[in-house]
């Protein structure tokens, strides 16, 4: 599976969320290197199991809108 790539403006959104999150719940400041490392970590982690989990989602949804199709038939009279 490819790397997850997001867009630079994407990346310092997400940063700067890591970064408040460390001040608010830890009182600890982190520097934008430090935040860089913890987003690739949860990307390369996290992210291939919340991938296959969409996956499986989107799965199911098309499934059932396949079976809703059967009620579309027509029936001989």
């Amino acid at each position: 599976m490819k790397n997850t790539e997001l867009s630079e403006e994407v990346k310092e959104i997400l940063i700067t969320s890591i970064q408040d999150f460390f001040l608010s719940e830890r009182a600890e400041e982190i520097s934008n290197f430090q935040a860089t490392i913890i987003l690739d970590f949860m990307l390369s982690s996290i992210g291939p199991l919340i991938y296959n989990q969409a996956i499986a989602d989107a799965h199911a949804l098309m499934n059932d809108r396949i079976e809703d199709l059967y009620g579309l038939e027509k029936r001989p009279r």
